[in-house]
């Protein structure tokens, strides 16, 4: 096996973030070839992105999915996701990073993100937009350009400009990002079902019940269990083991720790109840379908 980090990185803004810039809880740059940070592959965000690629090829793998670079594309991630780039030394665009706390500030809605149809996907596929009007090209790359001259002005009122800016940006792509009409029509059953997304993403570690996911949202679990059903065709159990397998697999494939810590890292009672579970999920054990992924 390579040598691995213990941890699969968790990378937080900052590190993002040039020295005179620290402290902020927003970024948005050029992204091309010169643009270098000390990040290893695959890591993980705890901030949102918005990847908007120009020219170039490559793939962009998300949490196992493998997506091709097909330019003018934009990329969406959430915090949590895993992530890998596989770029071309042509590659050229911007990127817009921040925290929900930047984006949220001065909302009376603070699940305005959840909204957002890239943002704590209700399926495992969270695929770019690819944009085929020119005119939504050159009015997107004219927000991100006005960030980028805007970001080092001097004013208390910057950061409110570039929130604006930002919520355009997004507004935009929501507008123009491909949608399952029967979903949109299930109203507020969407919402109920990205609430429990977004909160299965903030809590896998912590291997939660039903009962706790549906009690954070404020409806029983039965409830809970029969709109997840209707918009996913999934149960919510099934989402949270699917999570749960999910994160598993995440710490096997890319990082060293031990069986036992990672059943301890993800909250499981004992070894023992983990192999099994994962075993009866997975049809291998742990070691095995780590040594596959090494072969």
């Amino acid at each position: 096996m390579k040598s691995q980090a213990d941890h699969l990185p968790v990378y937080s803004l900052q590190s993002f973030s040039s020295p005179e810039r620290k402290g902020q809880q927003f970024q948005v740059e050029i992204f091309d070839a010169n643009r270098h940070f000390s990040v290893k592959y695959p890591h993980r965000h705890d901030f949102f992105e918005v990847l908007f690629l120009r020219k170039g090829s490559g793939f962009h793998v998300i949490d196992g999915n493998k997506y091709e670079i097909i330019p003018p594309c934009i990329f969406f991630m959430s915090p949590g996701q895993a992530h890998k780039l596989e770029l071309s030394a042509d590659i050229e665009g911007y990127i817009f990073i921040f925290t929900s706390d930047f984006y949220l500030l001065n909302r009376d809605n603070k699940d305005s993100l959840i909204e957002f149809p890239f943002f704590y996907t209700i399926h495992q596929d969270n695929p770019p937009l690819l944009l085929t009007n020119e005119n939504d090209v050159t009015f997107l790359e004219m927000l991100f350009k006005r960030s980028i001259a805007e970001i080092d002005q001097p004013g208390e009122l910057i950061p409110e400009l570039l929130r604006s800016i930002l919520n355009l940006i997004l507004t935009t792509c929501a507008t123009r990002y491909p949608l399952n009409e029967e979903l949109i029509n299930k109203g507020k059953g969407q919402i109920l079902v990205k609430k429990f997304f977004h909160l299965i993403e903030e809590n896998s570690h912590k291997n939660l019940l039903l009962s706790d996911y549906a009690l954070m949202i404020g409806v029983t679990p039965n409830h809970l269990t029969q709109t997840v059903k209707l918009l996913t065709g999934k149960t919510s159990s099934q989402i949270i083991k699917a999570k749960q397998l999910l994160e598993i697999k995440r710490l096997l494939a890319h990082t060293t720790l031990g069986i036992s810590d990672i059943a301890n890292k993800l909250n499981f009672d004992d070894q023992s109840y983990f192999t099994k579970f994962f075993k009866r999920e997975t049809g291998l054990t742990p070691l095995q379908y780590r040594g596959d992924r090494f072969r």
